[in-house]
């Protein structure tokens, strides 16, 4: 498990003015762990610069304390500081602050110096290999004034990095560049990250923000819910605060129900700590578990954007109590309305969480042993517009498709009809291995993508028919359901020219 870098508890900063005093940092609690990419944002005012100037040592806390790779920052004297900042912190400043009268590199060897790090010859060695990993070793001997803005920062990233700190603290550090030469800059985080620093990162920039490996929001000097950000990170900044300031967590002991399946759904809920179960209705009676939620995931949101009706139960899990951020029908729609983004992935989720229920709770019809069957067949990949199956062929075969989707057509004369589409949890090949043997329809992996498809021999499809009364009525009942649309297409291709073509 990845140690902690920063630790910050219940950190407060006061000023004292002539109007009064203010409270601009109200108790936070922060942890990030070595090789983090954690994005900062807040609006002007909201406390989030404060913060960056008690980790850095610029400002000092009021109370509280800030250990950073295990140096108790808040009770360093001012040279301690010093000293500390220099060789275990990398500053990047919006504006470059870059020393004018000193060239590129002498501006990359001078926090080598000021701190007695390498001998004269290594720190010129190594200033020219930083400048080279920020593609700017060809401009070295220039004054900054000679270069632009966007190689201003890259070389103020360099200068960050000359005596090697674990941590790097970046200021707003595209916020005067143009949005090409930021993405430049953001990439070259992305692989400073990748090699093992850790950086925070202010920002107003959501999008990149979104890119970070955690976002941190900030509103009148306290952090919103990082679960709340993390399950709603296609909401504006406004919108999270806003929804941060309206609701509190409830708390569910643990094994309890939140909510049950076929009542009606009028809430949303997000959780924010422990472990919740979803778990589904069986024939035969009783639940199995069919997913399990982690702090930062979502549920109710298929009753409210659906038929209005839980397709399932969820219960906090039995090792403990678990947190959850509720929102009523009311709340959850108005967010809908306001964020096109947020309805298209709670769209796209749902789609998801309905196909993994569906193979969760198929496989859950079959007993230990057929189970085995299934587990034993390696799913198979087949390309986007492939046919898996040819209409008239004799069907030896099963198929259970384990992601991605195919389209069923038939056959009449020289035009094919698509008439139905299969997705991830649904199964095909069944009728001729039921019927005359012969396939009654072509079955091709759509365009959309490649298929993963989990392909029995006739024989193992035999055993789970025979041994599975679960399965086998759902086979029956799907397969008489699909005979009756064959026959309806078929009947409405007598007419010339009739039916509806797809």
């Amino acid at each position: 498990m990845q140690k902690n870098l920063i630790e910050v508890r219940d950190l407060v900063k006061t000023y004292v003015t002539p109007a009064g005093d203010f409270t601009a940092v109200k108790g936070l609690d922060v942890d990030v762990q070595s090789g983090e990419f954690v994005a900062i944002i807040g609006k002007s005012g909201s406390g989030k610069s404060t913060f960056i100037n008690m980790l850095t040592g610029i400002d000092r806390p009021t109370s509280g304390r800030i250990v950073i790779d295990g140096a108790p920052i808040h009770e360093y004297s001012e040279a301690q500081m010093a000293a500390w900042r220099g060789r275990k912190l990398g500053i990047v400043f919006q504006f470059f602050q870059l020393l004018p009268t000193l060239t590129i590199l002498e501006n990359i060897i001078l926090p080598m110096e000021l701190n007695n790090l390498y001998s004269k010859v290594e720190r010129r060695e190594r200033a020219m290999q930083l400048l080279e990993k920020v593609d700017m070793a060809g401009q070295a001997h220039k004054l900054p004034a000679a270069i632009s803005g966007g190689q201003q920062q890259r070389v103020a990233i360099a200068r960050a990095l000359a005596n090697d700190p674990p941590l790097i603290v970046a200021d707003e550090p595209t916020g005067n560049l143009d949005s090409k030469t930021a993405e430049k800059i953001f990439t070259l985080f992305e692989d400073l990250v990748a090699a093992g620093k850790t950086i925070l990162m202010v920002t107003h920039d959501s999008d990149l923000a979104r890119r970070a490996n955690r976002t941190i929001v900030i509103s009148d000097g306290e952090i919103v819910n990082e679960y709340l950000v993390r399950a709603l990170s296609t909401l504006t900044q406004d919108q999270l605060v806003d929804v941060a300031r309206r609701v509190k967590p409830q708390v569910y002991p643990r094994d309890s129900f939140i909510i049950r399946e076929g009542e009606v759904g009028d809430k949303f809920y997000i959780l924010v700590d422990g472990r919740v179960d979803v778990l589904m209705s069986q024939p035969g009676g009783g639940q199995i578990v069919v997913n399990q939620l982690h702090p930062g995931n979502y549920f109710g949101e298929m009753a409210l954007l659906g038929g209005g009706i839980r397709t399932a139960s969820v219960k906090s899990a039995s090792e403990g109590d678990a947190r959850v951020i509720v929102l009523d029908g009311k709340a959850f729609n108005a967010l809908i309305k306001e964020s096109s983004l947020l309805r298209e992935e709670l769209t796209n989720i749902i789609e998801r969480r309905v196909k993994a229920n569906q193979v969760k709770s198929l496989s859950s019809k079959i007993n230990d042993d057929l189970r085995a069957v299934v587990r034993e067949s390696k799913p198979k990949s087949h390309p986007a517009g492939s046919v898996v199956i040819h209409q008239g062929e004799l069907g030896e075969s099963f198929y259970l498709i384990e992601d991605g989707r195919v389209d069923v057509l038939i056959r009449h004369g020289d035009e094919e009809i698509k008439v139905n589409t299969l997705k991830s949890g649904q199964y095909f090949g069944e009728m001729a291995l039921l019927g005359d043997k012969r396939r009654s329809a072509t079955v091709r992996v759509s365009q959309s993508g490649p298929a993963l498809l989990v392909e029995l021999s006739m024989t193992e499809f035999e055993k789970l028919f025979a041994r599975s009364t679960d399965f086998r009525e759902k086979v029956k009942k799907e397969t008489a359901r699909r005979k009756q649309g064959l026959e309806k297409v078929g009947r409405l291709k007598v007419k010339p020219r009739s039916g509806v073509r797809k």
